[in-house]
């Protein structure tokens, strides 16, 4: 199977199955010297991991991520890192009545007509669980990135279904299941999805991500712009239909007297480009925002066929997030991360050497 690998000089190789013995990757082209363990991996798949709370799937994995290779005396050797996440609570036996039909929203249909076979448990290879690895390998980038550049990243829930969630502050993202900047929303976020389980239901939900302290003069000007990388990324997010960067579809009903960011000695004096301008950094906010769909695995009956073509009836049961946005903040960092530091390789590799004697324009508050 191609596909499988992300990235040019930062390049992250991921393997395994849903319900496979492991799932994991590897980081091909991350510099040498890097302090790195377990320890600076570990936190970000613990905000990813499921079971952490009764709104998402209660599949019980650990997701210990194991450092095979790479490191040596606790740092990058400059040679493949490979990441392995055991899984450990598999229960392939709920998914042996969808062997010979398919779940409506899902890539069952297409991947059979793909590949002449697939593996029904929990989606095999093209299931959400894969993005654990790729969370693992945007640890690494984002440390590097953190010590060289001082770029730090955050992501949050700023919608759930039609429910709005105004930022309040970054302290509360850590404090609740959702990932909402707003303490006072979640009991709404529980009852709101409470219902939905009650019903069978699902709901889809909109993360939006930023990353702050960015070198200026990422991406380059035609095919391999920062945002369209961006773009390309968090679409490879399972379940994500939408990106929106800077002002997003927004632009539709601004003006150019408006939309056009102003410059001053002071900085720039907006970033309605989310950061990006003719796909090279401008040194602002990186300003991301992803939707994502209603979870497609639902208890309600729905119409589908089976492999000869039979008109057929699918519940799907097991173990599901009712909305698969709750877990996926972190994943829009890492690869959000990813993004950032294969460009900031890049950039060293052909422009490391551009000094310019004017210093670089200020951020301009979000």
């Amino acid at each position: 199977m191609s596909g499988s690998t992300f990235g040019e000089l930062f390049r992250v190789t991921n393997f395994g199955e849903s319900h496979g013995p492991a799932i994991g990757c590897v980081i091909d082209g991350c510099p040498p010297g890097l302090a790195l363990s377990e320890a600076d991996i570990q936190p970000e798949l613990d905000r990813r991991r499921p079971g952490t709370s009764r709104h998402v799937t209660q599949r019980k994995e650990a997701d210990a991520v194991e450092i095979l290779s790479g490191v040596y005396e606790g740092h990058t050797t400059g040679t493949p890192i490979c990441l392995l996440i055991r899984n450990t609570d598999q229960r392939s036996k709920d998914y042996g009545h969808l062997l010979d039909t398919f779940r409506p929203g899902h890539a069952d249909y297409t991947y059979w007509r793909k590949y002449g076979l697939r593996d029904p448990r929990g989606g095999g290879r093209a299931s959400a669980r894969l993005t654990a690895p790729m969370v693992g390998a945007g640890a690494v980038a984002r440390k590097w990135l953190r010590e060289r550049h001082g770029t730090t990243f955050c992501g949050w829930m700023s919608a759930l279904g039609e429910i709005e969630i105004p930022f309040e502050s970054a302290e509360h993202i850590a404090h609740n299941p959702f990932f909402a900047p707003n303490a006072g929303i979640v009991e709404r976020l529980e009852a709101h999805m409470d219902a939905l389980r009650k019903a069978g239901d699902s709901c889809g939900a909109r993360i939006e991500v930023r990353a702050t302290r960015m070198p200026v003069g990422l991406g380059e000007p035609l095919f391999d712009k920062l945002d369209a990388d961006i773009a390309y990324a968090m679409m490879g997010i399972n379940a994500v239909k939408g990106v929106e960067i800077g002002s997003g579809f927004g632009v539709v009903t601004e003006r150019g007297s408006e939309h056009g960011d102003e410059l001053s000695p002071e900085g720039f004096r907006g970033n309605r480009s989310g950061g990006v301008l003719g796909g090279i950094s401008t040194g602002q906010d990186l300003v991301v925002r992803i939707a994502i769909k209603p979870t497609s695995s639902i208890r309600l009956p729905r119409g589908s066929i089976s492999r000869a073509g039979v008109p057929t009836t699918v519940e799907t049961h097991g173990r599901h997030d009712p909305c698969v946005g709750i877990r996926a903040t972190p994943i829009a960092e890492a690869m959000l991360a990813l993004v950032v530091m294969d460009h900031a390789l890049r950039h060293r590799a052909q422009c490391g050497d551009v000094v310019l004697p004017v210093p670089a324009l200020p951020a301009a508050a979000p």
